[in-house]
This record gives structure tokens, sequence and C-alpha cells, in this order.
């Protein structure tokens, strides 16, 4: 899949990043998660981002993240496979030449670890992994990568497999500027926690697609928001937030790290096999696990 190719693929649907499966020791469990990925091809994600946050990158080794990718690109079938790279720009070099070796069609850029650098020097960061692959990147915008629009448009300008740009930053101002100065040059993505709550924002600043946390447990639900969401039908939205999103977040706002945790939480409540978190991440209570499968059984077959 070209840069452009896979442009056109991240803009044409709804996206998601798959947990990572663990067994009780802590070790990838690959066999779970080969059912994982090939329960959720079936169910019309435009791409995967495998790993990527919520798939526990800060917790895998550089060579588990190969491994992982690996697997979900030989277990998705025709699904394009992004895979992750993160940390200082030595490591994201290593990272993301790793995943394309793999065989992942684009890479997901993850903000690097600890400091907070100057523009230009998270741009020299970026160019150099993009230089470093053949195939399409896309930066992830939050926490020690907050980019600014003329960023931007320097790397869309110096680097022609930059095709995305993912925010989990969420000042829709900023992307505003930046959807508007570059225009159809990147594919724009929301990448906000639970970014359901945040989507009609975002599509009015022109981000039509985002990825899905939930997608990993009520795939059928988070196609029936999105679709309702493209079309216009704020009745259909509104009342699936209601119904499921604000109660969702209300449990996962309870404690840090439940943004991954309710997540996995959410596919053994489902009957389907995730494993434990890795430290420093903590799972959910036995009483909030519960809370949980209330919420589900209300809107899952």
């Amino acid at each position: 899949m070209t840069p452009n190719e896979l442009k056109v693929t991240l803009g044409s649907g709804l996206l998601s990043f798959p947990i990572t499966t663990f067994k009780t020791d802590l070790s990838f469990d690959e066999e779970a998660y080969c059912r994982h990925i090939d329960w959720l091809d079936g169910f019309g994600a435009a791409a995967l981002f495998a790993p990527g946050g919520t798939g526990e990158l800060f917790s895998l080794t550089p060579a588990e993240v190969a491994q992982v990718t690996k697997t979900a690109k030989v277990h998705a079938g025709k699904t394009p496979i992004l895979g992750g790279a993160a940390y200082g720009t030595a490591m994201a070099v290593e990272m993301a030449r790793a995943a394309e070796a793999a065989g992942a069609d684009g890479i997901l850029l993850l903000p690097p670890y600890l400091m907070f650098a100057e523009q230009d020097g998270l741009v020299a960061h970026v160019k150099t992994v993009c230089d470093a692959v053949g195939i399409g990147v896309v930066v992830y915008n939050r926490d020690n990568i907050i980019l600014t629009a003329n960023s931007i448009q320097r790397l869309a300008d110096q680097c022609p497999n930059l095709i995305g740009f993912k925010d989990g930053h969420g000042e829709v101002d900023r992307i505003i500027e930046i959807t508007t100065k570059l225009e159809d040059r990147l594919v724009y993505i929301g990448g906000m926690p639970t970014h359901e709550l945040y989507a009609q924002a975002y599509f009015s600043a022109g981000v039509t697609t985002y990825s899905s946390a939930v997608f990993n447990f009520v795939p059928e639900l988070a196609q029936k928001f999105y679709s309702a969401l493209r079309a216009g039908d704020k009745a259909t939205t509104d009342q699936i937030l209601k119904d499921f999103f604000f109660p969702l977040v209300e449990l996962r706002n309870r404690k840090k790290g439940y943004a991954v945790s309710i997540i996995k939480a959410g596919l053994e409540a489902r009957g389907r096999q995730a494993g434990p978190v890795r430290p420093p991440l903590t799972g959910l209570t036995a009483d909030e696990l519960t809370q949980l499968k209330t919420l589900i059984s209300k809107i899952a077959d």
C-alpha cells in the first residue's frame, strides 16, 4: 500500500486500535491476540493501529511491538495495519523500521518520552522517522508533541510519506487552523480518549474519522455511532451518548489508566479473552466490572 493509498483508506471509515492480550504471567498471548484480530476483522474498520496506546505500546519492548505488528498483519485480512513507534528519535526510527519489516502498511508515531521540546526539535524528530521508512506515517499530536500549523506545514512540505495528523490534544481552534491551512494534504484523525464524546465538534472542524477504543468490545455500536455521525443523524448519536458513552466515561474516570483498563474489561465482560493490563496500570475492581457488564448488557447482543 502506497502512502497515498493508505491516506485515502484511513479517511474512508472508522479506525481502531486493538488491545494487546496478555497471559496471567503478563507475557504476550499470541493465540488470544489472533482470535481478537480475527473477530475485529469482521466489523469493517478501515484500518487498525497495532499496537497503539490502547494496545499498551508503552509497556511493550521494541521486539514485542514488532511481534504484535506482524501478528496483526497476518490475521487482519485486507484491513491495513499501522504499527506503532515512540520514545526518543533513535528508538522511534528502530521501531518504525521494524514495523515496516513486519509488513505494516503505515506507522503511527506516538509522542517522544518525557522531554518537552521546541517546535524545531519536534519537526526534526518527525522528519527523521519519516525519512527512515518508505511507508506512510501518521503523527499523533498529544502530550509531548503538540505541533503548530506552521510545523505541520513544514513537515508536509519535506516529508512526502507524512500522510496523517491524529489529534489527542483537544484544541479545536488549532485543528481548524491546520485543516484550513493544509486542506487535503493530510488525512485528519480524531484521537481523544473515548473520542465519540468529541466527534461532533471535530467533525465540524474537518476531522471526519477517528479511532474508537470501544470498537474492541462493542464494534457493532461503534460502527452504528460512526455511521450516524457521518449521516448527520444527531438523534441517534445523542441517544448512544446518553445510553452508553456518558456512563462509560464516568466509570473510566474513576482511576488513572482506566482508559486502557476499561477496554480490556469490556472484552472480558463480553466473554472474550483479553487478559490483565501490565503495570503500572491496574485493572477494574470486581464491583466496577459488574457495573460495566450491566452497561454493556443494555446495548450489546
